[in-house]
């Protein structure tokens, strides 16, 4: 998604969300309950998460400032999807944003030396939902855009499973 930005001398404006356009451009009527804003720095990998059951989240993800490779997988087991992936770069500059649906993993490597990313979530956070995988599966075969030794990554993200033992 794409919202429209209005520049001028003062600097710019732009509607970051309207449910009736977010409505009109994906068919869903979501209800976005939590908002979340992290900030990384350079080579920061966060990711692949998600929550299991009934408290799977949507999110509309974006970059307030810098840039982020933003990565989903499908794991909806009998999508015609499942098991693909994603990738786009959100950036303060093209203002773009992704929709994440239930049902899939999500995670992004910041790509500049600070980034600001932002989260609407439809459901609650859940410590006891919370799931993921390594962002380095062989099945996955992700390509992240930085070299290896450039990763930040969390010991927590460091011990999550692989994609096999996940969707099992």
């Amino acid at each position: 998604m794409k919202p429209r930005v209005f520049s001028d001398a003062r600097g710019s404006f732009c509607e970051s969300y309207n449910k009736k356009t977010f409505k009109s451009a994906t068919g869903l009527d979501i209800d976005f309950v939590q908002d979340n804003q992290s900030i990384s720095s350079y080579g920061v990998l966060r990711g692949l998460h998600f929550q299991k059951g009934n408290m799977a989240q949507a999110k509309l993800v974006r970059a307030i400032q810098g840039r982020v490779l933003d990565i989903v997988v499908d794991i909806r087991k009998g999508s015609e999807t499942f098991g693909q992936s994603y990738s786009v770069e959100l950036n303060n500059e093209n203002n773009l944003q992704l929709f994440v649906p239930r049902g899939f993993a999500h995670g992004f490597i910041t790509l500049t030396n600070k980034a600001i990313f932002a989260y609407k979530c439809d459901n609650y956070y859940d410590k006891e939902s919370e799931s993921g995988i390594i962002y380095n599966d062989a099945t996955l075969s992700l390509d992240w855009h930085l070299p290896k030794e450039d990763f930040i990554i969390s010991d927590k993200d460091l011990e999550l499973p692989g994609f096999e033992e996940v969707i099992s």
